[in-house]
Parts: structure tokens; sequence; C-alpha cells
């Protein structure tokens, strides 16, 4: 079964699993087999899984840069609203 996350980022189950083919060079092919035997699931099972895990953190890095970007845009406005509090701050004192 595919999960297909929408633009809430909630699953959503396909109607119908997609095959998908795909050539792996030697080395990976027995890697996987030796992960998956490890894991006792099948290769099916172990590189849906590694792509739900590459997906979520491409996904992850995508929202971290995007709060990067947030927090300097901001950066200026944040620090104009410290001096003040701290200027409000010594006029208290």
């Amino acid at each position: 079964m595919i999960l297909i996350r929408s633009k809430t980022g909630m699953p959503a189950t396909a109607a119908k699993p997609k095959r998908v083919v795909i050539d792996f060079p030697e080395p990976l092919f027995q890697a996987t087999d030796h992960a998956a035997n490890e894991l006792a699931i099948n290769r099916s099972s172990l590189i849906r899984k590694a792509v739900e895990q590459f997906l979520a953190e491409m996904e992850r890095q995508k929202l971290e840069k995007e709060l990067e970007e947030g927090y300097l845009a901001n950066a200026a406005s944040a620090l104009a609203t410290a001096n003040e509090l701290m200027g409000a701050e010594t006029d208290l004192a």
C-alpha cells in the first residue's frame, strides 16, 4: 500500500498500490536483501519504509529551512523590540 501525503501533511491511502520497477547495483541489492532478512520483512516493505523516511526527512528539512528564513526575516524586528523593552526597563529603574 502506498501512502500519499496531502497538502495538509496527513497521509491519504491510495486506492490501488502502484508497482515500481527499479534497478539496483549488485552491492546495493545484496545489502537490501540482507537488511530485509535481518528485519524479517520483505524487500518491498524495506524499500517502501526507506522512501517514506527519506520523504519525511526532506519535509523536515524544508520546514526547518522555512523556519530559519522566517526567523532571519524577523530578526531586525525582534531586535528592535528587545531594545525597546530594555530601554523601558532602564526608564523604570
